[in-house]
């Protein structure tokens, strides 16, 4: 009987490569990568909606006192970095799950780099049109390094982050140093200028502090400036978006950017083959992790932020206090992770977990979606409340987002294969057009699967 179901298995398997089935989808991956994805809106949110510098500094617009502070303390210690760090090592599982099963078929190479590159084009596309804060060509740029290492060890792999994790440590220490001396010079330089001319360096130190109070602290003219550039009409929000996407876009591939994306996604990666983002290990596991994760991350986030308020967001305090940033955010995305597959695996909040899940299969679909959204509703596309609210206020759109998509979703997916978008990606990344509805069910094709079940 086990040949007779070896042979049924192997006709029921397609030999050529072809896009995750239904049946093949591992729930708990796709419930963490929902909460992820809902979860970088938490940060997007304020750079969508308001003056960039403010992402992480409330002083630079946005509000630093009251409900405004209380909102950026809270993200701080639960969220900034923690929902990146969590969608990033979902992508890295992502690349080991995508090349063991294409391999089962044949050569995985082509395909991967294919979708990879095609990623990238979407990427630039997102970017200049819709979100400076583009993850999709800074992912695919970081994948494009990554296939080689799909057979290394979890260990091997696990070592790897960790190196990434600690050179990241070093990269935000050595910013206080350096940003320390451009504010000194800086303020020396302006200084100077009040007695006489200043030397050639003076004015190369008064330059770069500039350059730095423009984006971190900037007059009230200047956040009118921003503002209308994001109000104005096409030309004007492309023109501001560019301004910020040239640069990134343009730095080395071996700069701290990538260190951030590829740390999180070895270890993604080695979470994967070790079965812990799949759902595979214990109740008590997923506890322990949980408890750990909060345990250490919690506390070492709340200290970092009530070092940061008490110096009145010192940019230089900042940055030192940031050196515990990657073990801060990598413990308590461990944290969320083990408590979303806890829900999955016990079976409790079915209907969250099932709608995040549903988020999480068509997530690409989902994050251009907020993007569409937001800067239609901030910028001079459509509504222009860029720079109108403040930063608690940004959370009322990012609710009604989390509402849309977790209703939406669920619905989308009860009918279809993939998102929209997820559609696309898959077919050009095959070269050929997909099924996209959901086929009805197939009684005799569940009863084989059945009678192979129970071979």
């Amino acid at each position: 009987m086990a040949t007779v179901a070896s042979d049924l298995q192997g006709s029921l398997i397609p030999q050529a490569p072809a896009p995750v089935e239904q049946t093949e989808r591992i729930t708990a991956l796709d419930s963490v990568r929902g909460f992820a994805l809902l979860g970088i809106l938490l940060m997007n949110i304020i750079a969508m909606g308001m003056f960039g510098g403010a992402y992480d500094d409330p002083v630079a617009a946005g509000g630093s006192t009251g409900a405004n502070l209380w909102v950026w303390t809270v993200m701080h210690i639960l969220a900034e970095g923690k929902m990146r760090c969590l969608f990033s090592m979902v992508f890295g599982a992502g690349i080991i799950l995508l090349t063991s099963r294409l391999e089962k078929r044949g050569p995985s190479g082509d395909i991967y780099y294919r979708r990879t590159l095609w990623l990238l084009l979407f990427g630039i596309i997102h970017a200049y049109f819709l979100w400076s804060g583009d993850i999709l060509y800074p992912y695919a740029l970081c994948a494009l390094a990554l296939y080689p290492f799909r057979k290394m060890s979890a260990k091997g792999l696990l070592i790897i982050g960790a190196v990434f994790g600690l050179l990241m440590s070093g990269v935000y220490a050595g910013g206080g140093f350096h940003f320390g001396e451009v504010i000194r010079d800086g303020h020396a330089a302006i200084e100077a200028s009040k007695h006489g001319q200043l030397t050639e360096k003076q004015e190369g130190a008064k330059r770069e502090y500039e350059e730095w109070r423009k984006g971190n602290r900037p007059t009230p003219e200047e956040l009118k400036k921003d503002a209308d550039a994001w109000r104005g009409n096409f030309a004007s929000v492309v023109a501001a978006r560019a301004k910020q996407v040239w640069p990134g876009h343009n730095q080395p591939y071996y700069v701290g950017g990538s260190w951030d994306i590829w740390c999180m996604m070895f270890i993604g990666m080695g979470l994967f083959k070790l079965g812990v983002l799949t759902g595979e290990r214990s109740m008590r596991f997923y506890a322990l992790m949980a408890l750990i994760g909060y345990g250490i991350g919690i506390p070492l986030n709340s200290y970092s932020a009530w070092v940061i308020i008490k110096h009145d967001f010192d940019p230089v305090i900042h940055f030192y206090a940031n050196s515990s940033y990657d073990l801060g955010r990598l413990t308590v995305a461990l944290g969320h992770m083990a408590v979303i597959i806890l829900m999955c695996k016990a079976g409790v909040f079915h209907w969250l977990t099932s709608a995040l899940g549903a988020v999480g299969q068509m997530a690409f679909s989902n994050y251009i979606t907020q993007s569409v959204i937001t800067a239609f509703y901030f910028t001079g596309y459509g509504f222009k409340m860029y720079g109108k609210l403040e930063r608690y206020q940004l959370y009322y759109v990012v609710g009604a987002i989390w509402i849309f998509q977790l209703i939406v979703s669920p619905i989308w997916m009860r009918h279809f294969r993939f998102g929209p978008l997820e559609w696309c990606w898959r077919s050009l990344t095959y070269w050929k057009r997909q099924p996209m509805r959901l086929a009805a069910p197939d009684t005799r094709a569940g009863d084989i699967q059945a009678s192979v079940a129970s071979a």
